[in-house]
């Protein structure tokens, strides 16, 4: 079934809704902040199946994620490893926004930038390139012969 969450609707109404769902349900919503808390109760509540999705003024979908179990993944996985060094970066990432830091992927390049300046014109000359040590391509790097 899908739900819309209202704009207005707060962290406990949110989180009982989540808890509330069950497999093939769909949780929409029009706030960034509503779907990370949609997203932090996800996994708080361990449910596998739910979709969030994350629309924009027309009802596009901006941003989805869809809880699964690990044994429902199907093809190459990550190891617990290489989860734990995504999690690290994770957390370097959220510490960037804590400090007002944006990362943005212009062509092949990651470049960082001050929040600040990220929605003005001329933010590229403000930007200083990431050294992504290879780990990062940007759209036009990746293979579409690769993709489903």
């Amino acid at each position: 079934m899908e739900y819309q969450i209202d704009i207005n609707s707060e962290q406990d109404e949110i989180v009982a809704l989540i808890n509330s769902a069950v497999s093939g349900d769909t949780i929409c919503c029009k706030r960034e902040s509503q779907f990370e808390i949609c997203k932090s109760a996800l996994l708080q509540a361990k449910l596998a199946g739910v979709t969030i999705c994350l629309l924009d003024q027309d009802d596009y979908v901006i941003r989805q994620t869809s809880s699964k179990k690990r044994n429902q993944v199907k093809g190459p996985r990550l190891t617990d490893r290489q989860l734990v060094v995504i999690k690290a970066l994770e957390k370097v990432l959220a510490h960037c926004r804590k400090e007002g830091v944006a990362l943005i992927g212009y062509s092949d390049e990651l470049v960082a930038m001050p929040d600040s300046v990220a929605a003005c014109d001329l933010a590229s000359a403000y930007a200083v390139e990431v050294d992504s040590s290879g780990c990062y391509r940007g759209a036009d790097g990746i293979d579409s012969s690769i993709l489903p």
